[in-house]
């Protein structure tokens, strides 16, 4: 029977973990809506955003190896043209949003992802330098360090420093330093022209005819700094197992990761920012952390609860509203 935290209809899959035991394990919906194959706990799923923080941990232990610093700046580590971007923005801006470098994909002023690919073909986004065109030659959006403003680009610029810095693609070097450490067999960042076997297609709802069609023309060829890796919700759970067990990174380093570094606390849920991941506060306690993504087609969110242990994992391969059972969840077991 699925449990009344799980909003009806719900397509996509839910996991809670809790004390060494799962609480709740659910999939609905089909990975393949024509051929009617559904989800099962074994399916991959897009996760937009989701991905920064994979991205975060990337940086962070290159910080802790002494091959990178938070001080350093985006203008002695990159050979490029920065044009009018400023050279001075430090990795610490770049991994809490505060840089006020362009973002390419402005949440506060565009609506829908899919206006990016009218005049640049989607297709051609397979690495971190292709998205470059897009924002590399605009202005500032504020003074970098004035205040915090989530922003895409900022980790597609760290995804080009792990590359820089450890002469690795960046998701190579995340595949061996996190994803085969956690033990995540199913996550990676594939090609959506060549997708491999359970990978679920992530839908659109056309209102114009009253169907479906998949995402592949509406997002990224293959995910970059910014997001779009696919992973299974088992995977997410041995991510936060590692992470909060400190076999990704040292114990103060995940404090910092998982504590505030930017924001400014006005709203509830998104007030607050650490290393790739929001914050939540629990008044004398520690703060619950999170990470989330959306795209079209694509909806993920996973929290973590240091006070209790809690592990909890929402993605849709429809943009169903994981967020509104995120808060269920909440309510039910904290």
């Amino acid at each position: 029977m699925k449990a009344d935290y799980i909003t009806e209809g719900f397509r996509g899959n839910v996991l809670i973990f809790r004390d060494g035991r799962v609480l709740c394990e659910y999939s609905g919906g089909f990975a393949d809506l024509a051929n009617e194959i559904p989800n099962t706990t074994e399916t991959r799923f897009a996760t937009a955003s989701a991905g920064k923080a994979f991205v975060a941990v990337g940086i962070l232990q290159l910080i802790e190896a002494g091959r990178l610093h938070f001080d350093d700046t985006i203008g002695g580590l990159l050979d490029i043209d920065l044009h009018d971007i400023d050279p001075d923005i430090t990795v610490r801006q770049l991994l809490c949003h505060t840089s006020g470098i362009p973002d390419y994909f402005d949440e506060s002023v565009m609506e829908e992802y899919e206006e990016l690919w009218v005049d640049f073909p989607n297709y051609r986004i397979r690495n971190n330098s292709d998205l470059l065109p897009l924002f590399i030659e605009k202005p500032m959006m504020y003074p970098r360090g004035e205040k915090f403003q989530y922003n895409n680009s900022g980790y597609v610029m760290l995804a080009l420093i792990i590359e820089k810095v450890t002469g690795t693609a960046f998701d190579e070097y995340l595949q061996k330093n996190i994803f085969d450490v956690c033990k995540m067999d199913s996550t990676g960042y594939f090609e959506l022209d060549r997708l491999p076997s359970r990978c679920a297609n992530s839908y659109i709802f056309c209102p114009q005819t009253g169907d479906y069609r998949t995402n592949i023309f509406s997002v990224d060829a293959k995910g970059t700094g910014a997001g779009g890796a696919f992973v299974t919700v088992g995977d997410i759970l041995r991510f936060w197992r590692a992470l909060s067990e400190n076999r990704l990174l040292s114990e103060k380093m995940t404090r910092i990761m998982l504590s505030k570094q930017s924001g400014n606390g006005e709203n509830t849920e998104e007030g607050w920012y650490g290393y790739g991941v929001w914050l939540i506060d629990d008044p004398g306690k520690r703060e619950h952390a999170y990470f989330q993504g959306c795209d079209p087609g694509v909806s993920f969110i996973s929290e973590y609860n240091p006070n209790n242990g809690m592990i909890s994992i929402a993605v849709s391969n429809y943009c169903d509203n994981v967020w509104e059972i995120m808060r269920n969840i909440r309510k039910r077991f904290y």
